[in-house]
Protein backbone atom coordinates (compact mmCIF):
# COMPACT_ATOMS: atom_id res chain seq x y z
CA UNK A 1 0.00 0.00 0.00
CA UNK A 2 1.01 3.51 -0.64
CA UNK A 3 2.07 5.42 2.71
CA UNK A 4 1.13 8.43 0.99
CA UNK A 5 -2.18 8.49 0.19
CA UNK A 6 -4.48 11.13 2.69
CA UNK A 7 -5.60 8.85 5.39
CA UNK A 8 -8.68 7.34 6.98
CA UNK A 9 -9.55 10.21 9.52
CA UNK A 10 -11.79 7.48 10.80
CA UNK A 11 -8.76 5.57 12.25
CA UNK A 12 -8.13 6.24 16.10
CA UNK A 13 -4.89 7.65 16.46
CA UNK A 14 -2.02 6.03 18.38
CA UNK A 15 -0.97 8.11 21.37
CA UNK A 16 2.79 8.69 20.70
CA UNK A 17 5.53 9.59 23.61
CA UNK A 18 5.94 13.19 23.57
CA UNK A 19 9.13 15.72 25.43
CA UNK A 20 8.42 18.89 25.92
CA UNK A 21 4.88 18.39 24.56
CA UNK A 22 6.31 17.49 20.94
CA UNK A 23 6.25 14.13 19.71
CA UNK A 24 10.11 12.59 17.98
CA UNK A 25 9.03 13.44 14.43
CA UNK A 26 8.66 16.93 15.62
CA UNK A 27 11.62 16.79 17.70
CA UNK A 28 13.38 15.43 14.50
CA UNK A 29 11.74 18.34 12.48
CA UNK A 30 12.91 21.05 14.80
CA UNK A 31 16.49 19.77 14.42
CA UNK A 32 16.33 19.46 10.64
CA UNK A 33 15.28 23.21 10.39
CA UNK A 34 17.66 24.45 12.88
CA UNK A 35 20.37 22.46 10.74
CA UNK A 36 18.93 24.47 7.55
CA UNK A 37 19.23 27.72 9.53
CA UNK A 38 22.74 27.23 10.54
CA UNK A 39 23.79 26.07 7.26
CA UNK A 40 22.57 28.99 5.68
CA UNK A 41 24.27 31.78 7.95
CA UNK A 42 27.44 29.77 7.25
CA UNK A 43 26.75 29.55 3.75
CA UNK A 44 26.24 33.02 3.90
CA UNK A 45 29.29 34.67 5.50
CA UNK A 46 30.98 32.06 3.21
CA UNK A 47 29.61 33.57 0.07
CA UNK A 48 29.91 36.86 1.31
CA UNK A 49 33.86 36.92 2.13
CA UNK A 50 34.26 35.32 -0.86
CA UNK A 51 32.49 37.85 -3.11
CA UNK A 52 32.84 40.98 -0.98
CA UNK A 53 36.77 39.84 -0.45
CA UNK A 54 35.36 41.55 3.00
CA UNK A 55 35.62 39.77 6.29
CA UNK A 56 32.88 39.14 8.60
CA UNK A 57 33.40 39.48 12.21
CA UNK A 58 31.69 38.11 15.45
CA UNK A 59 28.14 37.20 15.73
CA UNK A 60 26.89 40.38 14.87
CA UNK A 61 28.29 40.59 11.73
CA UNK A 62 26.76 36.64 11.03
CA UNK A 63 23.37 38.99 11.22
CA UNK A 64 24.18 42.00 9.71
CA UNK A 65 24.49 40.67 6.40
CA UNK A 66 21.59 39.36 6.05
CA UNK A 67 19.92 43.41 7.35
CA UNK A 68 19.09 44.54 4.40
CA UNK A 69 15.89 46.31 2.20
CA UNK A 70 12.59 46.20 4.55
CA UNK A 71 14.23 44.33 7.57
CA UNK A 72 15.78 48.00 8.39
CA UNK A 73 12.55 49.69 7.69
CA UNK A 74 10.90 46.89 10.53
CA UNK A 75 13.52 47.91 12.69
CA UNK A 76 13.22 51.75 12.44
CA UNK A 77 9.43 51.21 13.12
CA UNK A 78 10.46 48.89 15.92
CA UNK A 79 12.54 52.07 16.93
CA UNK A 80 10.66 55.38 16.57
CA UNK A 81 6.94 53.73 15.69
CA UNK A 82 4.99 55.18 12.85
CA UNK A 83 5.17 58.76 12.04
CA UNK A 84 3.19 61.37 9.30
CA UNK A 85 6.21 63.07 8.50
CA UNK A 86 9.92 62.58 7.36
CA UNK A 87 11.36 59.28 6.70
CA UNK A 88 8.82 57.40 8.90
CA UNK A 89 5.79 58.34 6.82
CA UNK A 90 6.07 55.85 3.72
CA UNK A 91 6.43 53.15 6.48
CA UNK A 92 3.03 53.36 7.38
CA UNK A 93 2.25 51.26 4.30
CA UNK A 94 4.10 47.97 6.70
CA UNK A 95 2.08 46.41 9.20
CA UNK A 96 2.39 46.68 12.72
CA UNK A 97 2.93 43.08 14.72
CA UNK A 98 6.35 42.49 13.30
CA UNK A 99 7.93 45.64 14.86
CA UNK A 100 6.25 45.36 17.86
CA UNK A 101 6.98 42.23 18.47
CA UNK A 102 10.68 42.85 18.36
CA UNK A 103 10.23 46.01 20.20
CA UNK A 104 9.02 43.49 22.82
CA UNK A 105 12.12 41.50 22.74
CA UNK A 106 14.57 44.87 22.06
CA UNK A 107 13.00 45.44 25.95
CA UNK A 108 15.30 42.46 27.13
CA UNK A 109 18.42 42.30 24.57
CA UNK A 110 18.62 46.05 24.34
CA UNK A 111 19.38 45.34 20.83
CA UNK A 112 16.96 45.54 17.43
CA UNK A 113 18.79 43.88 15.37
CA UNK A 114 18.99 40.69 17.26
CA UNK A 115 15.33 41.29 18.90
CA UNK A 116 14.49 40.57 15.05
CA UNK A 117 16.38 37.65 14.64
CA UNK A 118 14.91 36.13 17.62
CA UNK A 119 11.22 37.05 16.26
CA UNK A 120 11.68 35.26 13.24
CA UNK A 121 13.50 32.27 14.65
CA UNK A 122 10.45 31.44 17.18
CA UNK A 123 7.94 31.60 14.35
CA UNK A 124 10.35 29.84 12.12
CA UNK A 125 10.69 26.78 14.22
CA UNK A 126 6.65 27.41 15.67
CA UNK A 127 5.78 27.62 11.98
CA UNK A 128 8.05 23.73 11.13
CA UNK A 129 5.80 22.09 14.00
CA UNK A 130 2.23 23.75 13.19
CA UNK A 131 2.71 23.04 9.41
CA UNK A 132 3.65 19.42 9.42
CA UNK A 133 0.72 18.42 12.32
CA UNK A 134 -1.66 20.33 9.64
CA UNK A 135 -0.50 18.27 6.87
CA UNK A 136 -0.61 15.30 8.71
CA UNK A 137 -4.37 15.72 9.21
CA UNK A 138 -4.93 14.33 5.65
CA UNK A 139 -1.79 12.73 4.39
CA UNK A 140 0.82 10.07 5.80
CA UNK A 141 3.83 11.34 8.12
CA UNK A 142 6.27 11.12 5.24
CA UNK A 143 4.53 13.59 2.94
CA UNK A 144 4.06 15.90 5.68
CA UNK A 145 7.53 15.47 6.92
CA UNK A 146 8.56 16.42 2.64
CA UNK A 147 6.14 19.38 3.00
CA UNK A 148 8.29 20.82 5.87
CA UNK A 149 11.42 20.27 3.81
CA UNK A 150 10.47 21.56 0.92
CA UNK A 151 9.16 24.99 2.31
CA UNK A 152 12.79 25.13 4.18
CA UNK A 153 14.80 24.60 1.34
CA UNK A 154 12.47 26.94 -0.75
CA UNK A 155 14.34 28.92 -2.57
CA UNK A 156 13.46 32.61 -1.06
CA UNK A 157 12.91 30.25 2.30
CA UNK A 158 16.28 32.48 3.87
CA UNK A 159 13.51 35.26 4.61
CA UNK A 160 11.98 32.64 7.21
CA UNK A 161 15.03 32.85 9.22
CA UNK A 162 16.24 36.99 9.14
CA UNK A 163 14.18 40.08 10.38
CA UNK A 164 11.48 39.53 7.72
CA UNK A 165 7.56 39.32 8.24
CA UNK A 166 7.42 35.59 6.56
CA UNK A 167 7.64 33.42 9.29
CA UNK A 168 5.63 35.27 11.79
CA UNK A 169 3.22 35.38 9.11
CA UNK A 170 3.35 31.55 8.37
CA UNK A 171 3.31 30.58 12.12
CA UNK A 172 0.09 32.96 12.80
CA UNK A 173 -1.77 31.33 9.49
CA UNK A 174 -0.95 28.13 9.14
CA UNK A 175 -2.27 28.18 12.84
CA UNK A 176 -5.19 29.62 12.23
CA UNK A 177 -6.20 27.04 9.84
CA UNK A 178 -4.74 24.28 11.85
CA UNK A 179 -7.07 25.70 14.92
CA UNK A 180 -9.96 26.08 11.98
CA UNK A 181 -9.79 22.04 11.17
CA UNK A 182 -9.63 21.22 14.97
CA UNK A 183 -12.82 22.85 15.56
CA UNK A 184 -11.59 25.70 17.36
CA UNK A 185 -13.14 28.28 15.73
CA UNK A 186 -12.17 31.21 18.37
CA UNK A 187 -8.39 30.26 18.03
CA UNK A 188 -8.60 30.52 14.65
CA UNK A 189 -10.02 34.06 14.37
CA UNK A 190 -7.42 35.08 16.90
CA UNK A 191 -4.37 33.95 14.64
CA UNK A 192 -6.30 35.29 11.97
CA UNK A 193 -6.60 38.64 13.34
CA UNK A 194 -2.58 38.63 14.56
CA UNK A 195 -2.05 37.75 10.61
CA UNK A 196 -3.82 40.41 9.35
CA UNK A 197 -2.14 42.50 11.95
CA UNK A 198 1.11 41.36 9.79
CA UNK A 199 0.65 41.21 6.21
CA UNK A 200 -2.40 41.97 4.20
CA UNK A 201 -2.86 38.54 2.73
CA UNK A 202 -4.03 38.08 6.14
CA UNK A 203 -7.33 39.02 4.96
CA UNK A 204 -7.52 35.78 2.60
CA UNK A 205 -7.76 34.36 5.80
CA UNK A 206 -11.53 35.27 6.44
CA UNK A 207 -12.83 33.64 2.71
CA UNK A 208 -10.57 30.12 3.61
CA UNK A 209 -12.05 30.03 6.69
CA UNK A 210 -15.38 30.51 5.78
CA UNK A 211 -15.02 27.83 3.24
CA UNK A 212 -13.57 25.15 5.63
CA UNK A 213 -16.96 25.85 7.70
CA UNK A 214 -19.05 25.32 4.77
CA UNK A 215 -16.55 22.16 3.44
CA UNK A 216 -16.98 20.87 7.38
CA UNK A 217 -20.64 21.06 7.40
CA UNK A 218 -21.48 19.67 3.86
CA UNK A 219 -18.99 16.74 5.88
CA UNK A 220 -20.89 16.56 8.99
CA UNK A 221 -24.27 18.39 8.20
CA UNK A 222 -23.59 19.52 11.57
CA UNK A 223 -24.18 23.37 11.85
CA UNK A 224 -21.62 25.15 14.73
CA UNK A 225 -22.79 28.08 16.37
CA UNK A 226 -18.27 28.82 16.78
CA UNK A 227 -18.22 29.66 12.93
CA UNK A 228 -19.51 32.58 14.01
CA UNK A 229 -16.17 33.89 15.60
CA UNK A 230 -14.89 33.60 12.03
CA UNK A 231 -15.61 37.65 11.17
CA UNK A 232 -13.17 38.57 14.52
CA UNK A 233 -10.26 37.81 11.96
CA UNK A 234 -10.98 40.87 10.44
CA UNK A 235 -10.11 42.92 14.14
CA UNK A 236 -6.87 42.99 13.15
CA UNK A 237 -6.69 44.69 9.93
CA UNK A 238 -9.41 47.28 11.27
CA UNK A 239 -6.33 48.03 14.02
CA UNK A 240 -4.06 48.59 10.98
CA UNK A 241 -6.87 50.96 9.32
CA UNK A 242 -7.42 52.40 13.28
CA UNK A 243 -3.57 53.42 13.28
CA UNK A 244 -3.72 54.93 9.63
CA UNK A 245 -6.07 57.28 11.11
CA UNK A 246 -4.82 58.17 14.49
CA UNK A 247 -1.16 58.86 12.82
CA UNK A 248 -2.34 60.49 9.61
CA UNK A 249 -5.81 61.58 10.09
CA UNK A 250 -7.00 59.47 7.22
CA UNK A 251 -7.94 55.14 7.70
CA UNK A 252 -7.32 55.04 4.76
CA UNK A 253 -3.67 56.48 4.28
CA UNK A 254 -1.57 53.85 2.96
CA UNK A 255 -3.30 52.90 -0.33
CA UNK A 256 -1.88 56.48 -1.36
CA UNK A 257 1.22 56.04 0.32
CA UNK A 258 1.74 52.68 -1.31
CA UNK A 259 1.30 54.22 -4.78
CA UNK A 260 3.85 57.81 -3.70
CA UNK A 261 6.50 55.84 -2.98
CA UNK A 262 5.92 52.82 -3.88
CA UNK A 263 4.81 53.34 -7.31
CA UNK A 264 2.34 50.68 -7.04
CA UNK A 265 -1.43 50.48 -6.75
CA UNK A 266 -4.17 48.19 -7.41
CA UNK A 267 -4.50 47.04 -11.00
CA UNK A 268 -5.67 44.19 -13.03
CA UNK A 269 -3.49 40.89 -12.95
CA UNK A 270 -2.96 41.29 -17.17
CA UNK A 271 -1.03 44.71 -16.22
CA UNK A 272 1.43 43.90 -13.17
CA UNK A 273 2.23 40.37 -15.17
CA UNK A 274 2.99 42.40 -18.78
CA UNK A 275 5.37 44.80 -16.76
CA UNK A 276 7.46 42.07 -15.03
CA UNK A 277 7.44 40.38 -18.95
CA UNK A 278 9.04 44.02 -20.10
CA UNK A 279 11.31 43.94 -17.44
CA UNK A 280 12.98 40.79 -18.84
CA UNK A 281 13.74 42.83 -22.39
CA UNK A 282 13.72 46.63 -20.53
CA UNK A 283 16.56 46.30 -18.13
CA UNK A 284 20.50 45.69 -17.71
CA UNK A 285 20.99 41.93 -17.22
CA UNK A 286 20.79 41.61 -13.64
CA UNK A 287 17.72 43.20 -13.02
CA UNK A 288 15.67 41.64 -15.90
CA UNK A 289 16.72 38.23 -14.48
CA UNK A 290 15.78 39.12 -10.87
CA UNK A 291 12.73 41.88 -10.98
CA UNK A 292 11.74 40.27 -14.66
CA UNK A 293 12.80 36.88 -15.81
CA UNK A 294 12.57 35.10 -12.17
CA UNK A 295 9.32 37.36 -10.93
CA UNK A 296 7.78 35.88 -14.08
CA UNK A 297 8.85 32.25 -13.29
CA UNK A 298 7.42 32.47 -9.72
CA UNK A 299 4.11 34.14 -11.37
CA UNK A 300 4.14 30.88 -13.44
CA UNK A 301 4.66 28.29 -10.52
CA UNK A 302 2.13 30.17 -8.08
CA UNK A 303 -0.28 30.19 -11.40
CA UNK A 304 0.09 26.09 -12.04
CA UNK A 305 -0.21 25.09 -8.28
CA UNK A 306 -2.97 27.58 -7.63
CA UNK A 307 -4.79 25.69 -10.79
CA UNK A 308 -3.74 22.35 -9.27
CA UNK A 309 -4.44 22.58 -5.79
CA UNK A 310 -8.62 23.22 -6.85
CA UNK A 311 -7.79 19.53 -8.64
CA UNK A 312 -6.13 17.91 -5.57
CA UNK A 313 -6.19 19.86 -2.47
CA UNK A 314 -9.16 20.64 0.15
CA UNK A 315 -11.35 23.67 -1.33
CA UNK A 316 -10.01 26.25 1.96
CA UNK A 317 -6.47 25.52 0.55
CA UNK A 318 -7.23 26.09 -3.16
CA UNK A 319 -9.11 29.18 -1.93
CA UNK A 320 -5.94 30.65 -0.05
CA UNK A 321 -3.76 29.53 -3.35
CA UNK A 322 -6.19 32.13 -5.25
CA UNK A 323 -6.61 34.52 -3.22
CA UNK A 324 -3.19 35.17 -2.29
CA UNK A 325 -1.61 34.78 -6.20
CA UNK A 326 -4.44 37.64 -7.07
CA UNK A 327 -2.97 39.96 -4.03
CA UNK A 328 0.56 39.56 -5.67
CA UNK A 329 -0.27 40.27 -9.30
CA UNK A 330 -3.55 42.69 -8.88
CA UNK A 331 -0.97 45.72 -8.67
CA UNK A 332 0.78 47.98 -11.69
CA UNK A 333 4.13 46.91 -10.63
CA UNK A 334 4.80 42.77 -9.73
CA UNK A 335 7.48 42.64 -7.39
CA UNK A 336 8.59 40.37 -4.45
CA UNK A 337 6.28 37.43 -5.98
CA UNK A 338 9.24 34.88 -5.37
CA UNK A 339 9.16 35.64 -1.53
CA UNK A 340 5.55 35.99 -1.34
CA UNK A 341 5.17 32.72 -2.64
CA UNK A 342 6.33 31.27 0.51
CA UNK A 343 3.10 32.24 1.88
CA UNK A 344 1.14 29.74 -0.74
CA UNK A 345 2.13 27.18 1.75
CA UNK A 346 -0.09 24.48 -0.42
CA UNK A 347 2.55 24.36 -2.78
CA UNK A 348 4.76 22.60 -0.76
CA UNK A 349 1.72 20.04 0.11
CA UNK A 350 1.88 19.66 -3.98
CA UNK A 351 5.50 19.72 -3.96
CA UNK A 352 5.28 16.39 -1.50
CA UNK A 353 2.63 14.59 -3.36
CA UNK A 354 4.75 14.22 -6.68
CA UNK A 355 7.43 13.63 -4.72
CA UNK A 356 6.33 10.19 -3.94
CA UNK A 357 8.31 9.43 -7.41
CA UNK A 358 12.01 9.66 -6.78
CA UNK A 359 12.90 11.74 -9.59
CA UNK A 360 10.44 14.45 -8.51
CA UNK A 361 11.90 14.12 -5.13
CA UNK A 362 15.49 14.50 -6.69
CA UNK A 363 14.49 17.69 -9.29
CA UNK A 364 12.38 19.57 -6.70
CA UNK A 365 15.13 19.40 -3.99
CA UNK A 366 18.32 20.21 -6.51
CA UNK A 367 16.47 23.50 -7.79
CA UNK A 368 15.37 24.56 -4.67
CA UNK A 369 18.79 24.27 -3.25
CA UNK A 370 20.65 25.47 -6.43
CA UNK A 371 18.10 28.67 -6.53
CA UNK A 372 18.27 28.88 -2.51
CA UNK A 373 22.39 29.30 -2.83
CA UNK A 374 22.09 32.12 -5.82
CA UNK A 375 19.07 34.33 -4.00
CA UNK A 376 20.70 33.76 -0.73
CA UNK A 377 24.20 35.53 -1.51
CA UNK A 378 22.87 38.36 -3.72
CA UNK A 379 20.70 39.28 -1.14
CA UNK A 380 23.98 39.25 1.79
CA UNK A 381 26.18 41.30 -0.95
CA UNK A 382 23.50 43.91 -0.79
CA UNK A 383 21.72 43.29 -4.47
CA UNK A 384 18.01 42.77 -4.81
CA UNK A 385 16.89 39.16 -4.43
CA UNK A 386 13.25 40.33 -3.00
Amino acid sequence: MNSDIPKDSALPALREPTRWGLRRRELRTLAMVISIKALLFLFGVQSYQALQNERVVGLRGWLEIWNRWDALNYQKLAQFGYGATGELKPLLVFYPLFPVSVRLFAFITRDYLISAFIVSTIASLITAVVFLRLVELDYSKALAQRAVWFLFIFPTSYFLHIGYTESLFLMLALSSVYAARKQRWFGAAVFGAFACMTRPNGLVLLPMLVVEAVHQYRTTRRWRWQWLYIPLAAVGFGAYLLMNKYVTGDTFAFISLQQQFFGKSLSSPLTGIDNAWGSMISRPPSEAEMIGTQEVLFIALGLICTIVSWIKLRPAYSVWMTGNWLMFVSVSFVLRVPRYTLAMFPIFILFSMLATQRVWLAVITVWSILYLSLFASTFVCGNWAF
